[in-house]
């Protein structure tokens, strides 16, 4: 009865198991992000050699705008219907025997409109393609008749795209600049070290994408690149922050090292993280699938699409890259290493003083064993010691007793009829 009642208070003082998805909920420190750090740098290195190595062997696939090149564009409504762009490549490939740089269908309803860019084209070739475009589809200019007019072209020059982007990789150095100064002096250099490390990864990671899977590179590309830049900065200061309340006054202190204080703080801003990257990709893939999809605009395009890579980048680097990181490089510092010794030692003397108590309340159950042992044999003696008495037999109860059967039982009528005399 009484084990049944210690094992129902234990069962109702013993807290619920927490799943996975309460741990995340909670950030009460389940997920154990510090301490395979170790599988998140081989990761890491691994998507940066991948990518270094498509940029370096690959390369890009520049836009017209960084290239040169013409670009001709007319109304998707011919006379005989709609037009498409695999119409319009048709026709490019039976004038000059090729492919053109890129063909898309841009705008919505009567704004609608196919553009063709390619390589630059002189004059007499620009003609030959606008009269066979013409001569095919029949595009119905604004008069709503059909019209050679209704094609238009211009000559697109690669210095352009050069101008931008040496802007904005001015932009970028000065942008790391000021970075650095202001986490070295917000935070500490380490942090500013590791976000560092981690606003590098986003980039390679973005642009190894482009270049592996072969996306156009055009102005609006770059200029979305740095926008990812803060956004993956200003998930990785709210993490950081995080880190330098849980670690303040730490080296005083000999309860947690600085690893799992850092762990506590990832797993507190894990569900945060998750919230912000979500309500940051939606008007994304909105501006990605409502604007490039159904209004076929291609700036809207390459600027959703390199945000939408470049948020998922940076969540997944502020959290896998940019802690451990910090932490490796905080526990350089002696005066960390010591402090974790401290904290060794504690939970080692901790526990040996726990195995004590242990062992103390064994002895204990021990001692009590002990003494009903030689109670037990303290009986045995006594009874051998009344059975050696002479002309005294001994009870039946007794020798079953020492044969080891249950005493107690009744010993059995004895042979022959009562006398009624007692024995002297």
């Amino acid at each position: 009865m009484a084990d049944s009642m210690d094992t129902t208070t234990q069962a109702e003082t013993t807290p619920p198991k927490q799943g996975r998805l309460t741990k995340l909920y909670l950030g009460t420190g389940g997920f154990d992000i510090i301490g395979r750090s170790r599988t998140w740098y081989v990761i890491a290195a691994v998507i940066m050699l991948i990518s270094v190595g498509s940029i370096a062997f690959k390369g890009f696939t520049p836009g017209i705008e960084f290239v040169g090149g013409t670009q001709i564009q007319l109304p998707a409504q011919g006379v005989q219907g709609p037009i498409t762009a695999d119409e319009v490549e048709e026709i490019y490939a039976d004038t000059f025997g090729g492919t053109p740089s890129s063909t898309q269908v841009i705008g919505a309803g009567g704004s609608q409109a196919v553009q063709i860019k390619t390589e630059t084209l002189n004059v007499g070739e620009i003609d030959e393609f606008k009269r066979a475009l013409f001569d095919q589809l029949k595009p119905i200019g604004t008069g709503g008749e059909p019209t050679v007019n209704a094609i238009s072209d211009s000559n697109v020059s690669g210095s352009w795209g050069d101008e931008i982007t040496n802007k904005a990789l001015i932009a970028l150095a000065v942008f790391l600049v000021l970075v650095m100064i202001f986490l070295a002096v917000y935070f500490e250099r380490w942090m500013a070290v590791a976000a560092l490390v981690a606003l590098i990864f986003d980039l390679t990671v973005t642009a190894g994408l482009y270049s592996l899977i072969g996306f156009e590179v055009t102005p609006a590309t770059v200029i979305g690149l740095l926008t990812i830049l803060g956004y993956s900065l200003y998930d990785t200061v709210v993490v950081f922050d995080k880190v330098r309340e849980n670690t303040k006054g730490l080296l005083d202190l000999s309860r947690q090292t600085y690893p799992e204080a850092a762990n506590l703080a990832v797993n507190q801003t894990l569900m945060r993280s998750i919230n912000t990257s979500v309500t940051s990709l939606l008007p994304v893939l909105g501006l990605l699938l409502i604007g490039a999809g159904l209004l076929g605009a291609g700036t809207l395009k390459d600027l959703a699409l390199v945000q939408a890579i470049g948020i998922m980048a940076g969540t997944l680097s502020s959290i896998f890259l940019a802690t451990p990181t910090l932490t490796h490089l905080k526990m350089r510092e002696p005066a960390y290493q010591e402090q974790a010794s401290r904290v060794a030692s504690r939970r080692t003397l901790g526990k040996r003083t726990a195995s004590q108590t242990a062992r103390a309340g064994a002895g204990l159950a021990d001692d009590e064993s002990d003494e009903e042992h030689e109670a037990e044999l303290r009986k045995e003696k006594a009874v051998v010691a009344a059975s050696a008495v002479p002309g005294r037999n001994l009870k039946k109860s007794d020798q079953r007793r020492l044969a080891g059967k249950n005493a107690g039982k009744p010993a059995g009528k004895p042979a022959g009829k009562p006398t009624g005399k007692r024995g002297r």
